[in-house]
């Protein structure tokens, strides 16, 4: 083969790095909130519109940094596996003081522009030892990478 090569177009981008960069977010947000209690995270992490889906938490970051600020010292969240794709992150974990027992749940995030901008979850009473099935329903292991 001779002659030259033209590039027309470019190639379609087949690293995106999105998801990864996105669950790094979710787990500094969880984590600064849920664990050390640092309501000015809120401010560095979340959008300025942020939206809430829980029905018992107020909208917007001035209601979420107060809800941190006002924290019992029992508060204490453990993350587990995280799913990402695209704009949205799923992380399960469990609570631990958010309510008379210890809660399993799944929080579900979309990102925009590097912030949190909207936030689901479902939250669980977490049945002790392991279910009718015979496994747990949180395991913190789950969140160690998989070979």
């Amino acid at each position: 083969m001779t002659g030259t090569i033209t590039v027309t177009r470019p190639a379609v981008a087949t690293n995106d790095d999105r998801p990864q960069r996105n669950k790094a977010l979710v787990l500094d947000a969880m984590t600064s909130l849920f664990q050390r209690r640092d309501a000015s995270a809120v401010a560095r992490l979340y959008a300025a519109d942020y939206i809430q889906h829980n029905p018992d938490i107020p909208q917007g970051r001035d209601a979420l940094q107060s809800l941190v600020e006002t924290l019992s010292p029992d508060v204490h969240y453990e993350p587990g596996m995280m799913i990402a794709e695209g704009d949205r992150v799923a992380i399960h974990g469990r609570i631990r003081g958010w309510g008379d027992a210890p809660q399993v749940v799944v929080d579900i995030f979309r990102i925009e522009d590097g912030r949190l901008a909207e936030h689901w979850d479902v939250l669980q009473d977490e049945v002790p030892a392991t279910t009718i099935g015979g496994v747990s329903m949180f395991d913190p292991a789950e969140a160690a990478p998989r070979a």
